[in-house]
């Protein structure tokens, strides 16, 4: 039965799904050639490629991580100056407050001083301004006195001491009344 199968196939001829065996023959040599020549020119080479890729890639991941590191330290080191430059404002403008209060004291007691300065000053005058009228009001109140008093009684009192003693004794009399109504 098998050979009833095989015969008429081979009655037929070559078969059209089987390549001639010189065709097998070359292709595989070419096949070989190709392999060979992928194996030991174009496959080293790619790997070179991906190496040295790989290289600059990890050399890359190093250099970020290598920054990013710095840039940690510099941002820490920053962050430690801002605040040191915090507290010493702090402290500058809580030296000032200081200050500004020292110096505001020291004009008020100026101030102070000026004003007990002036008003004693003012007083002083004031006393003084008091003297000069008490003692101009005298000489007008005692020459005035006189007059009337040379007119009254008829006689001359001008430049004399009993003139002087009138005067005297009735200034007495009205400083006295004066103190009595105070």
């Amino acid at each position: 039965m098998i050979a009833s199968i095989i015969a008429p196939v081979a009655e037929a001829g070559p078969n059209p799904l089987l390549p001639a065996p010189a065709d097998l023959t070359w292709s595989t040599v070419v096949f070989v050639i190709l392999l060979a020549f992928f194996w030991f020119k174009v496959i080293p080479n790619f790997k070179k490629n991906l190496d040295a890729r790989t290289e600059a890639i990890e050399g890359r991941l190093e250099a970020a991580e290598k920054a990013q590191a710095e840039a940690a330290a510099k941002t820490a080191n920053i962050e430690a100056e801002q605040a040191a430059a915090r507290a010493e404002a702090a402290k500058i403008r809580e030296t000032a407050r200081a200050e500004g209060a020292e110096i505001l004291a020291e004009l008020k007691e100026q101030a102070a001083a000026e004003a007990a300065r002036i008003t004693a000053t003012a007083k002083a005058q004031i006393e003084a301004e008091r003297q000069a009228a008490l003692v101009s009001l005298r000489a007008e109140v005692g020459s005035l006195a006189i007059d009337l008093a040379s007119s009254v009684v008829g006689e001359s009192l001008k430049n004399d001491k009993v003139a002087a003693n009138v005067v005297d004794q009735f200034l007495a009399e009205l400083e006295a009344e004066e103190g009595k109504k105070k």
